[in-house]
């Protein structure tokens, strides 16, 4: 069976390119800076289903994506999660989080009602995080 993308994945997030192993998605919440991480391999729910070297390749794009992000957007702190109670496909959460964010200091999970990016914040947080991430991610 091929990757597919989970529907709720798919409705909740705006594509943004794919590094080698993972799909790079935005959530669309212009609340906080919050992307996915989502592996292109089929029926993977846990990080241990992996290979040995696609576990490593999360961990490495995973802190890649972290580190650029909290220096694109100054973070206070980032708050990374695999989750998966309400979408069973691995995916994992790398989150902007800031000391004066309406959710801090508890999670985002929720907290409060998304609210959506205009089509011109999508397209200036497309451009942002393609430039910051230029050598690591294919386009979409």
């Amino acid at each position: 069976m091929n990757f597919q993308l989970h529907p709720r994945l798919q409705q909740d997030s705006i594509a943004i390119g794919a590094f080698s192993l993972s799909e790079l998605r935005m959530i669309n919440d212009s609340q906080y800076p919050w992307f996915i991480l989502i592996p292109k391999k089929a029926n993977i729910s846990e990080v241990y289903q992996l290979s040995d070297s696609e576990q490593q390749l999360l961990q490495q794009e995973s802190s890649i994506l972290s580190k650029g992000l909290a220096q694109l957007f100054k973070a206070d702190k980032m708050n990374i999660a695999a989750i998966g109670n309400i979408v069973p496909q691995l995916h994992i959460h790398h989150i902007v989080r800031y000391k004066d964010d309406i959710a801090w200091p508890a999670p985002v999970w929720g907290k409060f009602d998304a609210v959506p990016y205009t089509p011109e914040q999508i397209k200036k947080m497309k451009s942002q995080i393609t430039a910051q991430f230029k050598d690591n991610l294919s386009g979409n």
